[in-house]
């Protein structure tokens, strides 16, 4: 990155707007407008896990939020239940799906007088959204761009060695993995994870990011390629991953088995099984996949593009990034270049 890169960033006004989820719990959005009034509507941002919203807004000269901004739409970035920016909970697929994200949507419609919005979903935020979509909670979301997975989580073979062996033993130490361990690590078992982190990857001589790696995925590193990130935006990742319930990781080894998003707490507004009960929204899906991507394979977009594509023909689209992986699709230092247009060009449409 070049010296001056951060000093030329441009900066936008934004405000926070706090909304209940539909289980009390308090939340917010992130409104983030230009200095003209955007003439495109609203589009909401949905972050993954253990991270919060501010993962859309990487230390580069362009980020996502500002391409968004330029292309003249309403940005609102949800903090949904899994933010790093609240306290730690042991939260699930289900109760984003059914309490957070219908709520955010309905937030966003009341503060700007729109009747509809589009989505950017990323990993975690893009399966609990899609449930939500597909259960028909989110009617008026018309198009949702998804990065990464959605509807049919595939992993590496290493992840899910991890998942059905590692997890049971780390069960027994902690209810939570937290990334940040690299630089505190605060207990016995946190220290202990961390050796074993030190112990297996080499990559870099950043410790989030290989907690990371450890937590998420199967490579070295797993969720980006390091020629992809600027030297800032490695150092800037120490401080923006923190806890994840290990309960979220049954949820998904469960949806991994079955080939699709399954729901696990028995609420009444979700199916059981997502891909057997069909989909109850209209809504237009692009699904994007970043073709190094060891966090989830993208035969994952693949195979829900097939399904939806099966339900109506010709509506939906799937873009495979080449060099790119899981975040640094959106982090990137050319992700300006190589994503952000083909993403803001399928909010166009």
């Amino acid at each position: 990155m070049a010296a001056n890169e951060s000093a030329t960033k441009k900066h936008y006004p934004e405000r926070i707007v706090p909304f209940t989820a539909g289980d009390g719990r308090e939340l917010n959005l992130i409104n983030v407008r230009g200095e003209v009034a955007p003439k495109k509507g609203p589009v909401i941002l949905v972050h993954g896990a253990g991270v919060r919203a501010n993962i859309f807004r990487a230390p580069v000269q362009e980020d996502f939020v500002d391409a968004l901004v330029a292309a003249g739409y309403d940005v609102w970035l949800e903090n949904w239940r899994a933010s790093i920016d609240f306290p730690p909970n042991f939260w699930t697929l289900d109760q984003a799906a059914v309490y957070d994200h219908p709520q955010a949507v309905k937030t966003i419609l009341n503060e700007t007088g729109a009747d509809s919005l589009k989505a950017v979903i990323h990993c975690q935020g893009s399966t609990s959204f899609t449930m939500s979509a597909m259960a028909g909670l989110v009617p008026e979301v018309t198009t949702i761009v998804s990065n990464a997975v959605s509807l049919n989580p595939v992993v590496p073979k290493w992840s899910t060695f991890k998942l059905n062996y590692l997890l049971p033993v780390v069960k027994m130490l902690t209810r939570y993995l937290n990334p940040h361990w690299g630089v505190e690590a605060p207990n016995f078992s946190a220290k202990l994870i961390t050796l074993l982190v030190n112990l297996t990857h080499h990559e870099c001589n950043n410790a989030v990011c290989k907690q990371v790696s450890f937590t998420y995925g199967s490579g070295f590193p797993a969720l980006w390629s390091h020629e992809n990130l600027n030297e800032e935006t490695h150092e800037w990742l120490k401080e923006e991953f923190a806890e994840v319930p290990l309960r979220f990781f049954d949820q998904i080894l469960s949806c991994i088995k079955r080939g699709n998003l399954i729901s696990v707490e028995g609420f009444t507004e979700l199916p059981a099984d997502f891909a057997k009960e069909g989909s109850k929204t209209n809504a237009r899906f692009a699904f994007f996949a970043g073709q190094n991507n060891l966090c989830f394979l993208p035969v994952s977009q693949e195979k829900a593009h097939a399904y939806f594509s099966n339900i109506r023909k010709d509506y939906h689209t799937l873009h495979l990034l080449p060099n790119y992986g899981h975040l640094d699709v959106f982090m990137g230092k050319h992700a300006a270049q190589d994503t952000y247009p083909l993403m803001i060009a399928e909010l166009d449409q």
